[in-house]
Protein backbone atom coordinates (compact mmCIF):
# COMPACT_ATOMS: atom_id res chain seq x y z
CA UNK A 1 0.00 0.00 0.00
CA UNK A 2 1.37 3.38 -1.01
CA UNK A 3 1.52 5.92 1.78
CA UNK A 4 2.52 9.56 1.72
CA UNK A 5 3.03 11.33 5.02
CA UNK A 6 3.56 15.06 5.27
CA UNK A 7 5.27 16.77 8.17
CA UNK A 8 6.77 20.13 9.04
CA UNK A 9 3.67 22.28 9.08
CA UNK A 10 2.95 24.72 11.85
CA UNK A 11 2.58 28.34 12.82
CA UNK A 12 5.06 30.89 11.50
CA UNK A 13 5.21 34.65 11.31
CA UNK A 14 4.96 36.44 8.02
CA UNK A 15 8.38 36.65 6.43
CA UNK A 16 9.51 33.44 8.06
CA UNK A 17 10.32 30.04 6.66
CA UNK A 18 9.15 26.46 6.97
CA UNK A 19 10.20 23.25 5.33
CA UNK A 20 7.61 20.61 4.61
CA UNK A 21 8.57 17.00 4.11
CA UNK A 22 6.66 14.16 2.54
CA UNK A 23 7.88 10.64 3.15
CA UNK A 24 6.71 7.96 0.73
CA UNK A 25 6.48 4.26 1.40
CA UNK A 26 5.12 1.30 -0.51
CA UNK A 27 6.28 2.44 -3.93
CA UNK A 28 9.48 2.87 -5.86
CA UNK A 29 9.93 6.50 -5.01
CA UNK A 30 12.31 7.43 -7.81
CA UNK A 31 9.66 6.59 -10.41
CA UNK A 32 7.13 9.00 -8.92
CA UNK A 33 6.60 12.54 -10.07
CA UNK A 34 5.97 14.48 -6.87
CA UNK A 35 4.01 17.65 -6.29
CA UNK A 36 2.66 19.89 -3.58
CA UNK A 37 -0.85 21.29 -3.52
CA UNK A 38 -2.61 23.51 -1.03
CA UNK A 39 -6.07 24.67 -0.10
CA UNK A 40 -6.60 27.96 1.65
CA UNK A 41 -9.75 28.46 3.73
CA UNK A 42 -12.76 28.83 1.47
CA UNK A 43 -10.83 28.09 -1.70
CA UNK A 44 -10.17 25.16 -3.97
CA UNK A 45 -7.08 22.98 -3.82
CA UNK A 46 -4.42 24.51 -6.00
CA UNK A 47 -1.12 23.41 -7.47
CA UNK A 48 1.96 24.75 -5.72
CA UNK A 49 5.05 22.99 -7.05
CA UNK A 50 6.15 19.86 -8.87
CA UNK A 51 9.33 17.89 -9.30
CA UNK A 52 9.56 15.15 -11.85
CA UNK A 53 11.22 11.82 -11.51
CA UNK A 54 14.60 11.26 -13.20
CA UNK A 55 16.05 14.61 -13.98
CA UNK A 56 14.14 16.48 -11.31
CA UNK A 57 12.59 19.13 -13.53
CA UNK A 58 10.66 21.55 -11.34
CA UNK A 59 7.73 23.86 -11.88
CA UNK A 60 5.93 26.33 -9.63
CA UNK A 61 2.75 28.28 -9.41
CA UNK A 62 3.13 31.96 -10.07
CA UNK A 63 2.21 32.82 -6.50
CA UNK A 64 5.13 30.92 -4.97
CA UNK A 65 7.81 31.09 -7.64
CA UNK A 66 10.96 32.63 -6.24
CA UNK A 67 9.94 31.95 -2.64
CA UNK A 68 9.36 28.18 -2.53
CA UNK A 69 11.71 25.43 -3.60
CA UNK A 70 10.72 21.82 -4.20
CA UNK A 71 13.37 19.13 -3.98
CA UNK A 72 13.62 15.40 -3.53
CA UNK A 73 15.96 12.91 -1.95
CA UNK A 74 15.44 9.57 -3.65
CA UNK A 75 17.68 7.85 -1.11
CA UNK A 76 15.30 8.93 1.65
CA UNK A 77 12.07 8.50 -0.35
CA UNK A 78 11.22 12.05 0.58
CA UNK A 79 10.17 15.22 -1.18
CA UNK A 80 10.56 18.63 0.40
CA UNK A 81 9.02 22.04 0.05
CA UNK A 82 11.19 24.85 1.37
CA UNK A 83 8.99 27.87 1.93
CA UNK A 84 10.65 31.24 2.44
CA UNK A 85 9.29 34.76 2.76
CA UNK A 86 5.96 33.37 3.85
CA UNK A 87 2.90 35.55 3.44
CA UNK A 88 -0.46 35.54 5.15
CA UNK A 89 -1.99 34.18 1.96
CA UNK A 90 0.21 31.09 2.18
CA UNK A 91 -1.95 29.91 5.07
CA UNK A 92 -3.43 26.63 3.89
CA UNK A 93 -3.49 22.90 4.24
CA UNK A 94 -0.65 21.48 2.16
CA UNK A 95 -0.72 18.03 0.54
CA UNK A 96 1.91 16.12 -1.29
CA UNK A 97 0.95 14.12 -4.34
CA UNK A 98 2.74 11.40 -6.22
CA UNK A 99 1.90 10.18 -9.68
CA UNK A 100 3.18 7.68 -12.20
CA UNK A 101 1.21 6.71 -15.27
CA UNK A 102 -2.47 6.52 -14.37
CA UNK A 103 -1.78 6.22 -10.66
CA UNK A 104 -2.09 9.15 -8.28
CA UNK A 105 -1.41 9.12 -4.56
CA UNK A 106 -2.13 11.74 -1.92
CA UNK A 107 -1.00 12.37 1.60
CA UNK A 108 -3.29 13.48 4.39
CA UNK A 109 -2.08 17.04 4.50
CA UNK A 110 -0.35 19.33 6.95
CA UNK A 111 -1.49 22.73 8.12
CA UNK A 112 0.57 25.84 7.60
CA UNK A 113 -0.56 29.01 9.30
CA UNK A 114 1.17 32.31 8.69
CA UNK A 115 0.50 35.04 11.24
CA UNK A 116 1.08 38.76 11.08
Amino acid sequence: QVQLEESGGGLVQAGGSLRLSCAVSGHTFETLNMAWYRRAPGKSRDFVARIESSGGTTSYSRSVKGRFTVSRDDAKNTVYLQMNSLKLEDTATYWCRGDVGYYVYWGRGTQVTVSS
